[in-house]
């Protein structure tokens, strides 16, 4: 294995075209053995070489991995110990790259857990996985038994469920589900990273952010910037969705919407995406076709990475009825916890059902906008925040559509009964 080899390819760097895992042996015979932080002074390097590297969380926020890394150790410090939750819940229906990266590449994962373990000063890794992600586990547990079969020095790792909801993989939900509640989320301090997992301070990052990390600790923050542009550096797992295939791509930061998408069976441009997953927001495809995938540029167009999600609706489907079935599922998803969400967005999703499916009243369109703004920031969480936003953008990328269905009620199309987004089952609890 020789390091300058790596160095110099730019992908792929996280997948790298197994069928299957990547045993122990093949991974340490690629990049080599974990580097170790042997002094005290080697944990707060590596904190400031993900700084320098500019690697943003990949789980939905984007908040810089090396300021959340260095306000656990503080935390941790002081608090005699902290416990690292690598975040693999995955509850977005649309999403596939965090099972994907387990499955594929579980060792990388545990990598970048141990390092962050390392660094913070956790004794205890917690794996968060979604309960419905069998191929991924199987890999994680393998990984694991290779790594204590090789008498590895590595901390605690064990492994907790996920239940198969849309916010328990919220950082807060899934603290509470670990220490034995129900996997629902609150914004009421203490925060995690002040006080997580059996009270201790804990870092909750998702599964990418950590294999990016376990690259970056061996090949530096300059082998990472060398992809990607200068403020959205490196590059990111993406699921790339349309009505008739589902794939996980790696791209560089800076890779237009539209080169993402090349390649798909379907070769007509859609008519719009629905960009950063469920809690993203849809573009009409002559925006879309040449906005790249960076934060700011995603940022000004209104929209933003998320989880990592580029569904494209193909012509021949209804935007409104697209939306109109995500946000059910959104509402029907809430912790029930407080207001804003438990009316709030059932009321709105009875609108927007009745916008798609049947003959809108004159005054729908502004309803809805009128309760988004009445139900944006007051959640018990980021949930309803979410959910309205892409409600919002689902009304101005398919005003003419809206019009139409005004005017003549339901299109063909919305009455159809296939669906681009997938919604799933709505039976499991909250632990």
């Amino acid at each position: 294995m020789v390091i300058a080899d790596i160095a110099a390819r730019t992908l792929p760097r996280l997948l790298i075209g197994t069928d299957g895992p990547e045993s122990l042996a093949d991974h340490v015979g690629r990049l080599g053995a974990l580097p170790e932080l042997r002094v005290d002074a080697d944990r707060w390097q590596l904190i400031s070489t993900l700084e320098a590297s500019g690697l943003r969380g990949r789980g939905g926020a984007g908040f810089p991995v090396g300021t959340k890394w260095r306000t656990v150790a503080v935390q941790a410090q002081a608090a005699g110990g902290g416990v690292v939750l690598a975040n693999a819940a995955e509850g977005e229906p649309a999403s596939a790259k965090d099972r994907t990266l387990l499955a594929l590449r579980p060792h990388l994962v545990l990598d970048g857990a141990v390092l962050s373990a390392r660094a913070v000063g956790a004794s205890e890794i917690v794996l968060y996985i979604g309960r419905e992600m069998t191929r991924a586990r199987h890999a994680i547990e393998a990984a694991i038994r290779e790594r204590r079969s090789a008498r590895l020095k590595e901390p605690r790792i064990r492994i907790v469920d996920a239940p198969d909801r849309y916010v328990a993989g919220e950082e807060s939900a899934a603290v509470h589900r670990i220490n034995g509640s129900d996997a629902k989320p609150t914004v009421v301090p203490p925060r995690p990273f002040q006080r997580g997992i059996h009270g201790a301070p804990t870092l909750v990052q998702n599964v990418e952010s950590l294999a990016h990390a376990a690259l970056i600790a061996r090949l530096g923050e300059t082998w990472f910037r060398a992809a990607g542009t200068a403020t959205s550096p490196g590059t990111c797992l993406l699921t790339v969705r349309s009505a008739d295939e589902v794939r996980v791509r790696e791209v560089e930061f800076g890779t237009t919407i539209g080169q993402v998408l090349a390649g798909l069976e379907r070769a007509e441009a859609p008519q719009a995406v629905l960009v950063g997953g469920y809690f993203g927001a849809w573009l009409p495809w002559r925006r879309a076709a040449d906005l790249p995938l960076e934060y700011d540029a995603l940022r000004a167009a209104g929209a933003g990475l998320g989880c990592g999600v580029v569904l494209a609706l193909p012509r021949d489907c209804c935007g409104l009825a697209e939306g109109a079935r995500i946000l059910r599922y959104l509402a029907d998803e809430t912790a029930g916890q407080c207001g804003p969400c438990v009316h709030g967005l059932h009321a709105m999703a009875d609108v927007m059902w009745r916008v798609a499916f049947g003959r809108p009243k004159g005054n729908d369109a502004g309803q809805l906008r009128r309760w988004a703004g009445q139900v944006a920031g007051r959640g018990a969480c980021r949930h309803p925040d979410g959910a309205v936003g892409m409600v919002k953008s689902c009304l101005d990328t398919f005003a003419d559509e809206l019009e139409a269905h005004a005017r003549h009620g339901a299109c063909p199309a919305a009455l159809r009964a296939a669906a681009v987004a997938p919604i799933p089952d709505q039976e499991g609890g909250w632990r």
